[in-house]
C-alpha cells in the first residue's frame, strides 16, 4: 500500500467516524470522536507534506530526465517542490457538516 492510499484510508476513517457522531447521543463521546477525526486528518496532512527527502528524490529524477545539465539544481529543486505540493493538495479533503 503506497502513501497516497494510506492517506486516503485515514481520511475515509475520519469521515466515517464523523458521520457516526450523528447517531451518538452522549455529548462527551461525540467530542472525543470529533477529536479523533481531527487527529486522523492532521496525520494524513503530515504524511502528504513534501519533506526534503521526497523533494531531493524528485529533483534528481527531473535532473536525470533533463539530461543531467549542470548549474540548474535550484530550478529542479523548485520544480520538484511545486509538483509534490500540488500532488498533496489534490488529495481528498475531510468532509465536515458544512460540506456533507
Amino acid at each position: 500500500m503506497d502513501q497516497q492510499q494510506i492517506v486516503a484510508r485515514l481520511l475515509e476513517k475520519a469521515n466515517k467516524y464523523r458521520e457516526f457522531t450523528r447517531w451518538v447521543g452522549d455529548r462527551e463521546t461525540v467530542q472525543r470522536i470529533l477529536a479523533l477525526t481531527e487527529e486522523l486528518k492532521q496525520r494524513a496532512r503530515a504524511m502528504v507534506k513534501p519533506n526534503e527527502e521526497h523533494i531531493r528524490k524528485r529533483a534528481k529524477e527531473i535532473w536525470e530526465q533533463a539530461g543531467k545539465p549542470e548549474g540548474r539544481d535550484v530550478e529542479f529543486w523548485h520544480q520538484a517542490e511545486k509538483e509534490l505540493q500540488e500532488a498533496s493538495e489534490e488529495l481528498p479533503t475531510l468532509r465536515t457538516p458544512d460540506n456533507l
